[in-house]
């Protein structure tokens, strides 16, 4: 039986990347090339900008059990500034349980911190002098775990494998997370959890690894946005505070530059969470659709999205109001202006029949 374990860890840099400028930046001095999908027609799945892969060095990892652990380990880069770490290890083997085994033994990722803080390293050093990658945060990360098997293994408990722990789980638990389960075939399934998911298939589902690994990465985008908008609110209402607190004519000035941010951030992130829901479009093949929904579903992207519009909704919302006080103060200068006027032509009108 062949097997292999995936681990990613996947980062924002912040900023959109120009993977054609990238791409031929790096293609003299590194190992790159473009992600494409090998088991399924080009019109199934439409991509507009296809990932850039980055082999990096091998890592090996020693353990007690079975010695050291050869890794292959390559970087993923895609358009919307995101970047994904990924360490593969394969063998062949006929031990009955080993992936139950080896799942355990890896279980939230224990033992990789450093490895992936390496890598995560060198891919900065890499890509520092053709992309803005300052800020990328180290600790703001989605991690997942993915394993493959060409056959079924009865001794590995599909629970156990997808939580990392081997206790007596109960009936409802085992029913909930065996609920994402999907199959092509009599001899495939895969089973898609929040952070860990299990292929079987006669041979290694790279395209379906790779839509697993999509959908992790548009939560990490959304998951970072959300934080930014957060963020933006908060230094808003301390705008607002701070604005309140001065003299008319500068309260309008203070409101005119927080409207223009509002409105930067409120177009540029819409934009975003547009190319985030347009990453990727399966046309023709149902089984690769029905798994990528069900990740999507599993990885509870709908409420990010629906937190992150919530929040573009309370931005929008203030820059109206902020727009209908800016508007209503200048209504009121120019009544004032007109009043002020009109008070001049009377006087002048005095003055003249007087003198």
């Amino acid at each position: 039986m062949a097997l292999s374990l995936r681990f990613y860890r996947i980062y924002e840099t912040g900023n959109e990347v120009d993977l054609d400028k990238l791409e031929q930046y790096l293609s003299e001095s590194h190992s790159i090339s473009r992600v494409r999908f090998s088991r399924v027609k080009t019109s199934s799945i439409i991509m507009e900008a296809r990932p850039l892969l980055l082999n990096l060095d091998p890592a090996r990892i020693q353990t007690e059990e079975w010695g050291e652990l050869s890794f292959s380990a390559r970087a993923k880069i895609y358009d919307i500034g995101t970047i994904s770490i990924c360490l593969h290890h394969e063998r062949n083997t006929d031990e009955r349980g080993l992936l139950e085994k080896l799942s355990l033994y890896f279980a939230d990722q224990e033992g990789l911190d450093d490895i992936f803080a390496g890598y995560l390293k060198s891919v900065k050093e890499i890509l520092a002098h053709s992309t803005d990658v300052n800020a990328i945060d180290p600790d703001f990360y989605e991690d997942y775990n993915l394993y493959w098997t060409s056959y079924p293994d009865p001794e590995s408990d599909p629970v156990v494998v997808l939580m990392g722990e081997k206790i007596d789980f109960s009936p409802a638990m085992r029913s909930e997370i065996l609920k994402n389960s999907l199959s092509y075939s009599n001899n495939d399934f895969a089973i898609v959890s929040w952070d860990t998911a299990w292929l079987c298939d006669t041979e290694d589902p790279t395209d379906l690894v790779d839509l697993i690994e999509y959908a992790n990465a548009q939560l990490m985008q959304l998951r970072f946005h959300d934080t930014q908008l957060s963020l933006q609110m908060e230094s808003m209402y301390e705008h607002l505070d701070s604005a309140d607190r001065m003299l008319r004519w500068q309260r309008l000035r203070k409101y005119h530059l927080i409207m223009n941010q509002l409105m930067e951030v409120h177009a540029e992130i819409t934009e975003t969470i547009e190319k985030i829901q347009n990453l990727i479009k399966i046309t023709e093949d149902v089984y690769y659709a029905r798994v990528y929904a069900a990740t999507l579903n599993v990885l509870r992207t709908s409420q990010w999205t629906e937190s992150v519009q919530r929040k573009l909704d309370v931005i929008h919302r203030n820059y109206t109001m902020l727009s209908n006080e800016v508007n209503i103060q200048h209504s009121n200068f120019l009544e004032w202006m007109i009043i002020i006027l009109i008070a001049l032509e009377f006087g002048w009108a005095i003055w003249q029949t007087l003198f």
